[in-house]
């Protein structure tokens, strides 16, 4: 009760504060404890996204793999036929000019 007194003492004049001054005292204490719990919540969240980040990295190796079996299957079969053909790697141009 003391303290409550106390805290409503103005510093500088020694009166008492008004309900407005207390209220607002109130309020801005509230602001004060609500940005440090978005503070706290965010470092969280910056901790859950590095966590992510880090998984996602640990995936990279994987997906270069991925890609390169997806690389691999998306060749044309007839591809590997036309660079084989030929012994001077022109096969493709003496077909085109057997067709004509």
């Amino acid at each position: 009760m003391m303290s409550m007194h106390q805290r409503s003492l103005s510093a500088a004049g020694g009166r008492e504060k008004t309900p407005f001054e207390q209220q607002r005292e109130a309020l801005i204490g509230e602001i004060a404890m609500s940005f440090e719990q978005v503070l706290a919540n965010m470092n969280k969240l910056n901790r859950s996204l590095e966590a992510v980040i880090t998984v996602g990295n640990e995936f990279s190796s994987v997906e270069a793999l991925w890609s390169q079996f997806e690389n691999v299957m998306a060749k044309d079969p007839d591809e590997g036929k036309i660079e084989g053909e030929g012994s001077d790697g022109d096969g493709e141009q003496q077909r085109d000019e057997e067709n004509r």
